[in-house]
């Protein structure tokens, strides 16, 4: 973990003031019921014997250019090729976010960072919820390893651009010049992704047609992510309060800079990917998705929305809303 958040009693970031530990229900309950829940307590060791060579590994309805004339006149094992790379990309975009930015900031939490955020169950929650993500990472990294040797030693990570959304946070910690500041725009880096990234894993883990190892690891995974922006969500509505005028200023426009991020289409790893494939008029093609507006992904951003209404702060917030699906459908707790 970066020095600059280890914990310091003579230096601390948020004032000396004590807050009664956290003792909220939905913690507690998923506290309770993780051996039940969670996905790394579960017999799943035939997930990567899923491979099907002959299914695309990535769900072409979402690619935002899929319906482009060059795309469309691609060759099939062209098409496959974008769509093996984009499934990479999600397993490495995944690895990233959870260890530079969702551990970290459950990392701050245990170590007494924020006011009022502590207490055995939401202690056990973080851990276990940390566990968890560890795991995640694992069955991403694995599922990318299988992908390459079954589709071709060429599909590796380091081809692709670092993820947009990791290396947003750590730009703006770089410039933070506060600890309160970095702490806060971790939280809020990490609060977006817990209450966002499940709408993306929907988006492979509802689709037809498509890699079933792939399918099968994305509603895995979606199943806890739904926990995790639970605890995320409720820790949110927790320590808001406890914050001067100017930490929550601060805690909003993070959050406001997260979500911008990470609802971004990343166009830099296309870029990159329309290289690798030696796609001629990629670039174009890449422009002229651009000009049509096509920047984000259709996720659901109804998790983030819903606690930032019962915060009662959504007009403080400088979001275009309507750039992003907002359904209802996918309440944050369990």
């Amino acid at each position: 973990m970066d020095e600059r958040f280890v914990s310091n009693f003579e230096e601390d970031a948020f004032g000396s003031e004590v807050f009664g530990a956290v003792d909220n229900p939905v913690i507690h309950r998923l506290a309770a019921n993780w051996r039940r829940r969670a996905t790394v307590k579960r017999d799943d060791s035939a997930l990567l014997d899923l491979f099907d060579p002959a299914l695309p590994d990535y769900p072409e309805e979402i690619v935002p250019f899929a319906d482009h004339p060059v795309y469309c006149q691609l060759l099939p094992q062209q098409r496959e090729s974008i769509l093996t790379w984009a499934m990479i990309a999600l397993n490495r975009n995944t690895e990233y976010s959870e260890t530079h930015v969702v551990n970290p900031a459950f990392g701050l939490i245990l170590r007494g960072e924020f006011p009022g955020l502590w207490g055995e169950a939401l202690e056990v929650s973080l851990m276990q919820a940390m566990v968890d993500e560890q795991y995640h990472i694992l069955m991403h990294r694995m599922a990318s390893d299988v992908t390459r040797a079954r589709r071709g030693a060429q599909y590796r990570e380091k081809e692709l651009p670092l993820p947009y959304v990791p290396v947003t946070h750590r730009q703006l910690t770089d410039r933070a010049s506060e600890r309160w500041q970095r702490s806060l725009l971790t939280l809020a880096f990490s609060t977006t992704t817990e209450l966002s990234i499940g709408a993306y894993l929907e988006l492979v883990a509802g689709a037809e047609g498509v890699q079933p190892m792939n399918v099968a690891l994305s509603r895995l995974h979606r199943h806890d992510e739904v926990c995790h922006g639970s605890i995320s969500g409720e820790l949110l509505k927790v320590l808001y309060p406890q914050l001067t005028d100017e930490q929550q200023r601060f805690l909003l426009d993070a959050l406001c800079q997260a979500l911008g991020a990470y609802s971004a289409n990343d166009y830099r790893a296309w870029e990159a990917i329309m290289r690798l494939v030696g796609v001629e008029g990629g670039a174009e093609m890449l422009q002229d998705c651009r000009s049509a507006g096509r920047t984000a992904l259709l996720r659901d951003y109804s998790g983030l929305h819903q606690v930032l209404a019962e915060l009662d702060v959504l007009d403080r917030i400088d979001f275009d809303w309507s750039s992003v699906k907002v359904s209802g459908e996918l309440p944050y707790v369990l």
